[in-house]
């Protein structure tokens, strides 16, 4: 008995396979290494080192077994909605956790605004723009692509994370997607606390863990060329190689 997955290739990897989206076939009980090991036969010019793997839009590891009509993502190191609520001391219903993908300009200071209650003592916020110039080579623009559905899920993950971690009332991520110019906004990230310590401590902890884990990709465009950026390595046990054993 045969299936078929769907794999989602993204950032470097839909470059170098040729395609975004292909079907596979494999046999009944095949893992995820045995869908690897396909495409690298297929493919044999293909790095698939320290690259992660989903399966519907979940991390999964080597040895998980696959089935008809799931989609697998083919997730490259990656470059760098509101689901929960929370009352105010005066009774009113704020978000907790604001977290948005958007291809339209990221305007800071509404984002922040709305972010702020009666009683915080500090709003931290990261704002990430685009420089121009990279290792020493003149920048013209950046384009952005994301896994989104996964995206989102990690990144409201995460912000669950923060709040419970840091002890912080509200979590806002907003990350572009799509072309970005020149000092446009990339990532924005406001941390909301009754204290500051706690504020600075969980906005750091969210920008270095959403580099690493939020399948977002940057490809970067200069004067003499373009290029995929690399991205960080993924945590421990999240990235899964083609001869990982079941």
């Amino acid at each position: 008995m045969m299936i078929q997955v769907r794999v989602l290739a993204f950032g470097g990897l839909k470059d170098a396979l040729g395609a975004e989206a292909a079907s596979v076939a494999l046999g009944d009980g095949a893992t995820v290494a045995d869908l690897l090991a396909e495409i690298v036969r297929a493919n044999p010019d293909v790095n698939l080192r320290g690259i992660a793997v989903s399966v519907n839009a979940e991390y999964a590891g080597a040895g998980q077994v696959l089935h008809d009509g799931d989609e697998v993502g083919l997730l490259p190191p990656v470059s760098g909605g509101t689901d929960a609520r929370a009352a105010n001391a005066s009774g009113e219903s704020r978000p907790a956790i604001v977290a948005r993908l958007t291809r339209d300009v990221i305007d800071a200071e509404p984002i922040v605004a709305a972010a702020k209650s009666g009683e915080d003592g500090a709003v931290v916020v990261f704002d990430g723009i685009v420089r121009d110039n990279s290792r020493g080579r003149k920048t013209l623009h950046l384009d952005y692509e994301a896994y989104e559905e996964m995206a989102l899920k990690q990144i409201n993950e995460l912000a669950r994370q923060a709040r419970e971690q840091f002890g912080v009332r509200q979590v806002t991520i907003v990350h572009r997607l799509g072309r970005l110019e020149i000092g446009e906004t990339s990532v924005l990230i406001a941390v909301a606390s009754a204290h500051r310590g706690s504020a600075f401590d969980a906005c750091r902890w969210l920008i270095d863990t959403l580099k690493k884990t939020v399948p977002i990709w940057k490809k970067e465009t200069f004067v003499d060329g373009a290029v995929w950026a690399d991205g960080e390595p993924f945590p421990d046990g999240t990235a899964v190689e083609a001869g990982d054993a079941r």
